[in-house]
């Protein structure tokens, strides 16, 4: 029977993250860049605005021209012009007097401030009295305010939001560097399994964690490719292994991962020229059984065959290195937890770390996590959870009534 190599726990595990390699980049146009991780440092040409400009409608003026003003007590001013949206300021603005002016509209020389339409009231068509001081500054955002030229506006491994196309669309970058998404190959084995569309025998089942972790690597931003349902033989799992590595920067196998007689994951990755083994078994549960492997520049995933196993595996461990291949600066932060109170008490294992998954209520004003108990091979555990909570390796349970963060799916 073969053996587990040494078990590592799950920080050690996630420190070999760096010995992975990102995938190239490639010529993205900003239109189609939403989501993506930028695969370059992105620097302002030029400063932004390039003007001062107005974030009201109103009058430009000098700010000292209306200090004391007051509705008792206006200043006068003489409305010596006006500057439309997309023209450029000519006249100068000298002490007592102003410019109409739009939001957005370029502030002309000599003015420092704008008052609003609403604390100006019009004597004539040339003049108006102002009932409200400005300070230097209001109302207008200055040359540079947002960003100075040569400043970093974007960082790379960054993932691309709305605001950031935004200030890519302002500097006139219609095109970007982005990380390829990263293509990852899934692999069912066993002889139990049979397609979805078909009616399982007697001992039979149906893949189920091809479509589990194609949704999971899905919410990674990456693109998987399954490989089918593979026999429990040597040669089918190594020739699957071979195809999907040829093609694929990551390969996860579904099942294999135990010990057992008749589980040749370990053998199929070892029959690769300069493969490394470097997790066989991880201090957690669910999903011990996990084998992390390298192949060339590529990881190669044993993990469990009981879906709450292969699905925890993947969020906590897993997708950390699938997020740092495909370009990201952040791998490790991917998670959503809010605080709650946990419903019962938990017992847990001294020096491994756990996972239990927990459902949500609010009673009154506070958020309680009930723990949903059940084996690993139980879905609907997953289903009727909304998260997890983690217990570290030096703690011996949780009581009823401990603050805990819940981990969101």
């Amino acid at each position: 029977m073969k053996e587990f190599f040494k078990v590592l726990d799950i920080e050690t595990v996630l420190g070999l993250v760096p010995q992975f390699r990102p995938v190239d980049a490639e010529p993205v146009d900003l239109d189609a860049a939403g989501g993506r991780i930028l695969a370059e440092d992105v620097f302002a040409a030029e400063r932004l605005p390039d003007f001062a400009r107005s974030t009201v409608d109103g009058y430009a003026l000098r700010a000292a021209s209306t200090f004391g003003a007051s509705e008792s007590s206006p200043a006068l001013f003489q409305v010596i012009g006006a500057v439309a949206m997309g023209e450029t300021a000519r006249m100068t603005v000298s002490i007592g007097e102003a410019v109409r002016i739009a939001t957005g509209g370029m502030l002309p020389p000599g003015a420092d401030s704008v008052v609003m339409i609403e604390h100006a009231e019009a004597v004539d068509d040339t003049a108006i009295e102002v009932i409200r001081s400005v300070a230097p500054g209001q109302n207008l955002i200055a040359a540079g305010e947002d960003f100075e030229a040569g400043a970093r506006i974007a960082a790379r491994g960054r993932c691309l939001r709305p605001q950031d196309m935004g200030v890519l669309a302002a500097f006139g970058r219609a095109r970007i560097q982005a990380f390829r998404l990263p293509v990852v190959g899934i692999i069912s084995t066993g002889d139990e399994l049979v397609p979805i569309d078909a009616v399982p025998a007697p001992a039979q089942v149906r893949d189920v964690n091809s479509y589990t972790l194609a949704g999971l690597v899905a919410e990674t931003g990456s693109v998987s490719k399954r490989f089918g349902i593979i026999k429990d033989d040597f040669p089918s799992l190594y020739s699957a292994c071979a195809r999907a590595l040829e093609c694929c920067d990551m390969v996860l196998i579904s099942g294999g991962s135990s010990v057992g007689v008749r589980d040749y994951t370990v053998e199929a990755i070892s029959a690769f020229a300069g493969s490394e083994i470097l997790v066989h078994g991880i201090a957690i549960s669910p999903g011990k059984p996990t084998i992390l492997a390298r192949v060339g520049r590529k990881a190669l995933w044993g993990l469990p065959g009981h879906v709450v196993s292969a699905m925890i595996v993947f969020t906590r461990i897993t997708r950390p290195f699938l997020r740092h291949i495909g370009g990201r600066c952040d791998p490790y932060s991917a998670d959503v937890s809010i605080p709650a109170r946990l419903s019962r008490n938990v017992a847990s294992v001294q020096g491994r770390t756990d996972f239990i998954r927990v459902r949500l209520t609010r009673h009154g004003a506070e958020l309680w996590a009930e723990p949903v108990l059940g084996k690993s091979g139980l879905l609907n555990t997953m289903v009727h959870a909304d998260g997890i909570i983690e217990i570290g390796k030096n703690i011996e349970g949780l009581e009823e009534g401990t603050s805990v963060e819940v981990i969101l799916f």
